[in-house]
């Protein structure tokens, strides 16, 4: 089990209610919640219901005589490893960015020295007024990583970006923050130690003009929750990674790209490697050519629709896997497919030459989604089925599996599993 806790500070909002999921979804992860409640959030949710999940007292007042007669939002700000403020609320955030203090959450943000982590929740148009995101930079620059909204539809009837993100999404986003999987199936020791994983994530972009781009709905939480799983497995973990809005796990060195080369040329200069990952869901065609300005429809009788030509990107998962030199000792790509997934996986590692295979099918919200479902191919064909499950586990299956490859006695707990 984990030794990790979070404080989780739940605002006033109709999202709060989720906040209960999330205590529960964290302590199965054995994350322990400690929780302060807003006098907002306690319109949605009360204070009985939490101190049931989480197992801890639930705290509300910054005046209480019992709880401050040792500064108790002191010790509540730094007795912790994480500052989680879930839903942050848009008055919640400006308080934070502009140094104000008035109540207990307000306090205890002014007051930690651990990582603090922003979940907004609320109408679309507030999220976009200027005065927010003026708010959202500021947090930002003080070092507060703060999620996108999710976008959809609100309680309030309209359609945007506002959305509180799903508990698994933010459970996941916590775990990356607290340095990858809870639990790792049993790995006490430190199998990889020594060494050096590369591992690619999230999508790429390939820019059409200066405003305009193709890429894919990839969010990386797969990539991201294999990269934190190597490092808590003693591994030095290289992540290259396209535009997602998660963290990098930590005790990982991260390498930021775009586009399919630009994610090429960092993997090559990332090598030598034991382990290659490649998670990315790599755009396989880009333009030919660039638009240096923002392309427009042209006007009259003239036709309204510009021919894209295509040139195709590297295939970095083969560029790596037959390499003569310094081709990593295990190689391991993923298929994402919409139909036959195994028998397209099973083409895939014998066209690509690499070493494993995931197999995952896509086509509903695996990309955006908290959840996978996969099978694990191998050179002599599927070795093994894993229900749906969240990404961070199949991580951690998938990296107790790396760990057996590399060390005996790893081996012997996986098989015991």
């Amino acid at each position: 089990m984990s030794d990790k806790s979070i404080l989780l500070i739940i605002g006033g909002g109709i999202a709060a209610y989720k906040s209960l999921e999330l205590i529960r979804t964290l302590a199965k992860r054995g994350i322990k919640s400690r929780c302060v409640v807003t006098k907002g959030g306690q319109e949605f949710v009360t204070p009985l219901s939490v101190s049931a999940l989480s197992g801890e007292k639930c705290f509300t007042d910054l005046f209480d005589l019992d709880d401050e007669a040792d500064m108790g939002h002191i010790q509540l700000s730094r007795s912790t490893d994480l500052v989680v403020v879930c839903p942050a609320t848009a008055d919640l955030m400006a308080k934070a960015a502009n140094g104000l203090a008035n109540d207990l959450a307000s306090t205890t943000l002014l007051a930690t020295d651990k990582p603090v982590l922003m979940v907004p929740a609320m109408n679309v148009r507030m999220w976009g007024h200027a005065a927010t995101q003026r708010n959202v930079e500021t947090l930002r620059g003080d070092g507060v990583t703060v999620m996108e909204p999710d976008e959809g539809a609100m309680a309030c009837g309209e359609f945007g970006p506002g959305r509180l993100p799903e508990p698994l999404a933010i459970a996941d986003q916590i775990e990356s923050m607290l340095g990858g999987s809870a639990i790792l199936y049993g790995l006490e020791r430190k199998p990889l130690a020594g060494r050096h994983a590369l591992i690619t994530a999230g999508p790429t972009r390939e820019p059409l003009d200066p405003v305009r781009f193709l890429s894919n709905h990839s969010s990386g939480k797969q990539g991201y929750a294999i990269a934190g799983a190597l490092a808590k497995a003693g591994a030095k973990v290289t992540l290259v990674s396209g535009p997602v809005s998660l963290a990098p796990p930590e005790g990982v060195e991260f390498v930021p790209i775009e586009t399919a080369r630009q994610m090429l040329e960092a993997c090559e200069a990332a090598l030598p490697a034991d382990i290659f990952v490649s998670v990315a869901a790599v755009a396989d065609w880009r333009p030919s050519r660039a638009a240096a300005k923002k392309m427009k429809l042209k006007e009259g009788d003239g036709d309204p629709h510009p021919t894209l030509e295509l040139s195709e990107n590297p295939d970095i998962l083969a560029t790596l896997s037959r390499k003569k030199k310094m081709r990593p000792e295990l190689v391991i790509g993923f298929a994402a497919e919409t139909h036959e997934v195994e028998a397209l996986a099973i083409a895939k590692l014998k066209r690509k030459r690499c070493d494993w295979i995931v197999a995952n099918d896509v086509s509903g919200d695996v990309m955006g989604g908290a959840y996978n479902e996969v099978a694990l191919v191998t050179r002599k064909g599927i070795e093994s089925r894993w229900p749906r499950m969240d990404k961070i586990e199949v991580a951690a299956r998938l990296v107790a599996r790396i760990a057996a490859e590399f060390d005996g006695d790893a081996a012997s707990q996986v098989a015991a599993e």
